[in-house]
Parts: C-alpha cells; structure tokens; sequence
C-alpha cells in the first residue's frame, strides 16, 4: 500500500487538530432518473466538515482511477480548504465504504486522526441528493423522445456524405410549412475536410446576409463571431467522439474515423438567443422531418447530384412525425435543388475564376505533354507564408499573375525540385510559352485496371497543358493536401503559385530553402469545370490524352 512519505506526514502533524468530525464519500455524477452511464459522467469525491456544515474539498475524477484520489482531496481539504475553512487536521474521519475505510487506515496512520465506518453521512447525503436536483433539473440536449431516432437520422446523413458531391453554396430548400416553419434552406458543409453538417437556415435573407458579412469581414475574427451569432437556423453538425484537445492541423478528418467515434450535435442559431446545442420539442421534430426529406431526396437523385451544373430537381415527400402529443399523421415536404440560388452565391464569392477571365483561362485544349517535368523531380504541395513571398518576389525570377489579397496563411503552391540545369530547362520553357497561366487538377482515368487518378496539370499562356504529377485518388496524403490546396486556393479567390528549385541531388533534398528556389510563377487556380477537357483517359500508348 502506498503511504505518505516521512517529511509528508511531519508537514501534515504540524497542521492545527480540531475537534470536528469530517465526512468523506466517492459517489457517480449521474442522477438514477437520468440512467446515464456513470463511467462517461465520472465521479465527485467529498471532503465535509459535519460539526460545521461546510464542504472543506471537492474533486470530479474518472471512475477508473484508485482510491489515491480520495487522499488527495483529503489532503487538499487539510491544507487548502475551501473557503471559509482554515488550514486543519481533524481529530475523526466518517466514511460509509469499508475498502475506504481501510485503505485511509493504512495511509494516515501515522497522522493520530480516528477513522470510523458508519452506514449512513447526513451531510453528505444531502449535498447529493440536491446535486442530483440539478440534474434532474437541467434540460437535456435532445428531447429524450425523440434524442435516439435523431441520433438514428443524423448517422444516416453521415453514411449518405452529401459534402460529397454537393458545395455549400448549392443549397436545397425544404418547405415543411409546419411548427411555425415555412421553407428551411439547407447548406452542407463537408466538402474541403474541413466542417462537418447541414446548416437548416430559417430564411434565405439570413442565409445571404451570413455569406455576404463572411466575404466581407474574413479577416476580423470579432467580426466573422459576430457574424456567425447573428444566422438564424437549426443545425446538425458532426465532431469527433475524442474531445481530447489536439492542434488543429494534427487532427484526423472525420471522414476517416470509424462511425463509433462520430458524435452528431443538434442545435439552434438566433440573433437573440446566439448558440445553443439544445433542441426543444419543436425544433426536435423540425429538424427530424427535415433530415429525414433530405435524407430521401439525396436517396432517390444522388445521380442527378453529382452532375454540373447543379441540376433543377423537386420531389415532395411524406414524412411521419416521432409519436409526440400532437395529431399530426403525416407531413407533406417538398424539397428542391436551387440553381439561381446557387449561381448568385457563387458570384457573390468569386468562386473560381473572376470576372470574364474564365473565357480566356479555359482556352482550347490542344494536347497533353508530360516532357516539361523531369521524372526524377521532388513534388509536394504547400504553402509560403506571405513574409516569405515577399522574400521569393524580390530574390528570384519572378512572374506575376495579379494582386493577391493576403488572406489565409500564405500563398498555396506546388514546388518541383530538380537539378539545377534541368529547372533552368523548365523555367526557359514556361516562359517561351509566354509564361504559366493556370493550375488545375482534373479528373483521369486508366479503363485497364479501373483506377482513377487525380492529375495535376499546368497551363501556360500558349494554351498547352503539361502534367506534373498523376496522384491516385484513394491516397490518403495527396486527399489531404488537396483538401488544403482547395481551401487556401478560396481563401486567395483562385490565386497560386509554382516554385521550380535547384537542389535535389544536395543536403536540401526534399526541403529546398531560399538560396534553392530559382522562379516562381504566380497563375490562377482552375476546376476541371473551368478547365472543361472532361475526364482523361490512359491511352495504350501509356501516356494520358
């Protein structure tokens, strides 16, 4: 059994003996009403002065860890009382455990304190049951009625993974016309890794003003809160069941954790009552009829879905209600795609390629060459820090592509290495091609063995298309990158960069540094809809056409 260490035990003989009975217990958070899982809720350790009627320590503590615990909450009780208690040792302890009984034998044996077994401590006692009043008391997240099926529902959308296919600007409208609810517009985050969920705004006006006041205040964080508390909808978002605290860029996408360790969260955005993660009956059976419509609808037109451009669909559905107190059979839901919508949200965001320049980034697609890249090249896709540019603009051969708003952490970029006379052969070629226009992946295809490839390609000024790198679709590192590549290509409005470098033979193989980097082309990012060449097919010539 572990004991107090000797200059332990002497510091705490020296604490004042008072003539007071001190109660001690370790019982479940959980209220009995409640049936919670008392493991998940953890448990609260109570150290009480009983001839005083004060708490003298508290700790919550998970329920696999020993009884060690209750020493420490003891301890603490002696030397770091709550207010108003005073530093002191009592002259007898009251616990109702027999293991803790003995088990505090052991350890303060030597600290001349009584410690005495009794069934019942009043004080205690009664400190739990109004602990157990408050959360009793407290209102659940979810309706518990209706918290299982919309935990059933919620599951459903993540396996359907609308961010698939579908943009956050390519809203669907719900017209329920129920529960004081008339149309729900819909928004579904997912698509860049980043956000997991649907958004149920309750008006397209607050769905415009949100996107408009985020396009303008992006880079205020005050602001972009500010912005967020004033949305007015319901929500089902998705977050991992492990709420340990990790850096933000070490945490796995959720779209590759297993569904047990995806928790859904419900809840409700107004301008007066700001973020709750609390449905109430209503609401509870709003967001179940809309996730259940949606659900149908994604169901019967994921085909149609996938297309570009966004298609014009409806389809109306009829959905019973949970059982609640109410009569209501059924309810009629129509929910439809909203292309104008749509366009105007994507206008509003500069989406892709501004203005009139996407007539003139596509251009007409001659052929696809793959000599411009050396095979033995180092690539990766990544970022330079606005500082850094800054540093590149001045110190190496640069091409400009237009004013980029320094938004985000820095200018997205692909970087090929190579040796120093093969990226001298690279850089001559860009610019005898008048210079580098645009980045794109597009889709590619091998019909042999059926993989499909996401294909990095570079378009200069001429019209040419060159590949740099043919990436396979399942792999998890290059999913990654991209997703971080789309995410900070939206955040410049389209804008990006490539870095040839020396160095691949040298000590800086794999990380060329600054005296390494011999051009940087700035260009526009395009998607293969701006591109327009469709999927690419491996040809038996075994060379992409």
């Amino acid at each position: 059994m572990t004991s107090f260490n000797r200059s332990t035990s002497r510091r705490l003989k020296k604490l004042t003996q008072i003539p007071s009975v001190w109660e001690g217990d370790r019982r479940p958070l959980s209220s009995p009403s409640q049936h919670s899982d008392s493991e998940a809720k953890g448990e609260c350790i109570l150290w009480v002065d009983y001839s005083q009627g004060i708490v003298r320590g508290m700790d919550v503590v998970a329920s696999d860890i020993g009884p060690e615990a209750i020493v420490r909450t003891l301890m603490r009780a002696m030397e770091h009382p709550h207010s108003p208690a005073k530093p002191a040792r009592p002259q007898r302890i009251v616990v109702k455990d027999r293991e803790i009984q003995f088990y505090l034998r052991g350890v303060l044996q030597d600290l001349d304190i009584a410690i005495d077994y009794a069934p019942e401590l009043p004080l205690i006692d009664e400190l739990f049951r109004g602990f157990a009043d408050i959360l009793d008391s407290q209102t659940p997240d979810l309706p518990p009625q209706y918290a299982q099926i919309l935990r059933e529902k919620a599951f459903a959308i993540w396996q359907a993974a609308p961010w698939e296919f579908l943009e956050e600007q390519q809203i669907l409208s719900i017209e329920i016309n129920k529960w004081d609810v008339g149309t729900l517009y819909a928004s579904i985050m997912g698509m860049l890794g980043m956000e997991y969920g649907i958004l149920f705004y309750r008006s397209e006006e607050s769905l415009k003003r949100f996107r408009a006041a985020v396009l303008r205040d992006e880079e205020s964080k005050e602001r972009l809160e500010e912005a967020f508390l004033k949305q007015d909808c319901l929500f089902l978002t998705f977050e991992s069941a492990d709420e340990t605290d990790e850096d933000e860029d070490d945490m796995d996408d959720l779209a590759d954790l297993p569904l047990s360790d995806i928790d859904p969260t419900f809840g409700n955005i107004h301008p007066l009552e700001g973020l709750r993660s609390v449905l109430y009956d209503e609401e509870a059976l709003v967001i179940y009829v809309a996730i259940e419509s949606l659900s149908r609808f994604l169901r019967d037109h994921r085909r149609q879905l996938h297309s570009e451009p966004f298609p014009t669909l409806s389809r109306r559905y009829r959905i019973s209600p949970p059982q609640s107190e109410e009569s209501t059979k059924s309810v009629s839901v129509t929910v439809s795609t909203m292309p104008e919508l749509a366009a105007e949200l994507e206008e509003m965001a500069g989406f892709g390629v501004e203005d009139d320049e996407i007539d003139n980034l596509g251009g007409t697609f001659r052929s696809l060459q793959d000599d411009l890249i050396p095979e033995d090249s180092f690539l990766s896709l990544g970022v330079v820090s606005w500082e850094m540019l800054e540093y590149l603009r001045k110190g190496v051969n640069y091409h400009k592509a237009g004013e980029i708003k320094q938004v985000g952490d820095g200018l997205p970029v692909i970087l090929i290495q190579t040796s120093r006379p093969k990226a001298k052969t690279v850089i001559e070629r860009i610019e005898a091609a008048g210079s580098l226009k645009a980045i794109c992946f597009n889709p590619g295809a091998d019909p042999f063995d059926g993989d499909r490839y996401d294909l990095g390609l570079l378009q200069t000024e001429n019209g040419e298309l060159f590949l740099f790198g043919e990436f396979l679709d399942e792999d998890p590192i290059h999913v990654e990158a991209r997703k971080k590549w789309n995410q900070r290509c939206k955040n410049t409005k389209g804008y990006c960069g490539l870095i040839i470098a020396k160095g691949l033979t040298g000590a800086s193989r794999g990380n060329p540094q600054l005296r390494d980097m011999m051009a940087l082309f700035e260009a526009r990012s395009l998607s293969p809809k701006d591109l327009g060449i469709g999927t690419l097919q491996l040809m038996p010539q075994l060379k992409f056409e």
